[in-house]
């Protein structure tokens, strides 16, 4: 019987898109909104559940003509005008999705939803002031919106806005705090219990529990271990860059490797090089989370590696269903990623203390010299001249090529004290977002320093880029959250590294970076023994050159760089949890 009403239709196209049949379903809409009989003052909810079917059906033009019929009949349809934007986003016209959004900013309902859609698409587009806001508007509307404070707060963090924690009205100081974000929360908190209750609550809202577990009790009987690496970052990202050589240098006669990939398809030589590593590559992108889970069940998958665990992209609900018998968190997150299904999260005794047990639901699972595999092909460019990248050349150069948001306000007090107590030194930073730049310029003023003694560089090609540690002097690192990558960048080209090591795991890894590669003089843990230790070097350059010498003559065959001996370690303590 052909439906009549809406409410008939709508119960008959649900049922048909549900089946697959999307055609049909979107033939109900338009067949009922032709018919005399159609209800007028229900037309724009037609046309609105037309519009969901026609967008993921492809037909972005008839979607975006009905939307905006929809908003003719009824201006205050602020839904309507949420989805007109994103499909005018999807389209490419980004502009036209914004001005949608800004217009449609009633009533208060639907304020909040077009302010985070258009925040949004200003900090994907690193508008980072537009974007800081757009969301502090909304969070005046609604402060109870914890994902919007995690956006807001984490863009201060990239504009170094200090104090990051200020600016919203009405939200105390300790949601805030827990709101922050993963990535956010590593780089404002040395507290491990505020980390854990921090992360605790954002899975609890973002990923399901208690959910059937896909993989057997008693594990599979395979002739050869099947790792899985489960990542969206196999492409040019810091996890790839650390990892390549481990999955090439994975012995083949013991184990079989699978890179369960969701990355996006750049179709760059690190993208690659990383499919060209695995014995089996086994995309997920078009998955729902569960679909995906059941891809790895079905592969019998014996140990599941995250290497993305809860920082952008991550899919933590694949995860969830337990679709290997072992979970590991590796290298991509470095706190408690908060969910039982994860078994272990790979480390050393330095970079995760006795002490840190207690504030993970992971277990540590050791390595017995360091934590952070290493590429040992990585080919540096000849050495750049000072001038050339914009440094005096009797300058003392200190540098930190981290990114803008794991600079503290703490961190830079500190780093302008050096700049004080050492004349001749300048601070060379690698941050090419224009508000943060200016920020610390103003902060440097503040502070009694120069701005013109902080020297920004730009992008430059991997070579160039590690090339370009041999012009600066010393790295300085940040607290609380370490660098990672860039410090074993640092240490690859020569470069002596000056850490503050803390509480968290990722106050810990340039320590465990220095253990490895035989610099332990080189960590510190006060602020007040960090900044005279930079002093003291820019003073004496004897002992700089001591610490070079050594990095040049035994950097590359420690254990942070003989990936080899490495991969032995990690294949052996996989192996172990198998015995």
């Amino acid at each position: 019987m052909k439906a009549t009403t809406l409410v008939e239709v709508m119960a008959q196209a649900d049922a048909l898109a549900k089946s697959g049949d999307s055609a049909a379903a979107i033939a109900c809409y338009t067949d009922w909104l032709a018919s005399p009989g159609a209800e007028p003052q229900l037309r724009h909810l037609a046309l609105f559940n037309l519009g969901s079917l026609l967008r993921p059906a492809g037909c972005i033009e008839q979607a975006i003509a009905v939307y905006q019929e929809a908003l003719q009949l009824r201006p205050d349809f602020y839904q309507a005008a949420v989805n007109l934007g994103l499909t005018l986003e999807a389209q490419g016209n980004q502009a036209g999705a914004m001005a949608i959004w800004l217009q449609a900013l009633q009533p208060v309902e639907g304020q909040t939803l077009l302010l985070n859609h258009a925040g949004r698409l200003q900090e994907v587009n690193r508008n980072f002031d537009e974007a800081e806001a757009l969301l502090g508007r909304s969070l005046a509307v609604m402060p109870d919106q914890p994902d919007v404070m995690q956006h807001y707060l984490h863009i201060r963090q990239k504009k170094c806005q200090w104090p990051v924690f200020d600016g919203v009205a009405g939200i105390p100081l300790r949601t805030l705090q827990q709101n922050v974000g993963p990535l956010g929360l590593l780089a404002s908190s040395d507290d491990p219990a505020l980390q854990l209750a921090a992360i605790t609550a954002w899975v609890g809202r973002k990923v399901p529990r208690n959910l059937p577990r896909m993989a057997p009790l008693d594990g599979y009987r395979h002739d050869k271990l099947r790792i899985g690496y489960l990542s969206c970052d196999f492409r040019w990202h810091a996890v790839s860059i650390l990892t390549a050589e481990l999955l090439e240098l994975h012995d083949r006669e013991r184990f079989e490797v699978y890179g369960i990939d969701f990355s996006p398809e750049d179709g760059g030589t690190m993208r690659q090089r990383m499919l060209a590593a695995f014995d089996r590559h086994v995309p997920i992108h078009a998955l729902s989370d569960e679909e995906a889970a059941q891809t790895i069940r079905r592969h019998e998958i014996d140990v599941l590696i995250d290497l993305t665990g809860l920082t952008a992209g991550a899919r933590p609900g694949i995860v969830a269903h337990k679709p290997a018998p072992v979970q590991i968190s590796y290298l991509g997150y470095v706190g408690s990623c908060g969910m039982p299904e994860i078994d272990y999260i790979l480390a050393d005794r330095y970079v995760f203390p006795e002490a840190l047990v207690r504030y993970y639901f992971e277990k540590p699972l050791y390595l017995p010299e360091v934590y952070q595999a290493n590429d040992s092909q990585r080919p540096i460019a000849e050495t750049p001249s000072r001038a050339s990248c914009g440094l005096p050349d009797d300058a003392f150069v200190f540098c930190s090529f981290n990114g803008s948001y794991k600079i503290s306000e703490p961190v830079f007090t500190v780093w302008m004290n050096i700049l004080r107590r050492v004349p001749n030194g300048v601070l060379w930073l690698a941050i090419d977002n224009p508000t943060a730049r200016g920020n610390l310029a103003a902060e440097a003023v503040k502070r009694g320093v120069d701005p013109g003694r902080l020297v920004f560089a730009d992008k430059a090609a991997p070579s160039e880029y590690l090339a370009r540690y041999r012009a600066a002097d010393l790295l300085l690192d940040t607290n609380p959250y370490n660098a990672g990558t860039t410090a074993s960048d640092a240490l690859w080209a020569g470069l002596p590294v000056l850490t503050c090591s803390g509480k968290t795991f990722a106050s810990r890894m340039a320590g465990s970076l220095l253990h490895a590669v035989g610099l332990p003089e080189l960590i510190t843990t006060s602020w007040l023994d960090y900044e005279n230790l930079a002093v003291g070097l820019a003073s004496e350059p004897t002992a700089l050159q001591t610490y070079r010498h050594r990095l040049h003559t035994q950097g590359r065959s420690s254990a942070l760089f003989d990936t080899r001996r490495f991969v032995k370690n990690f294949e052996a303590t996989i192996a172990g949890l198998f015995d």
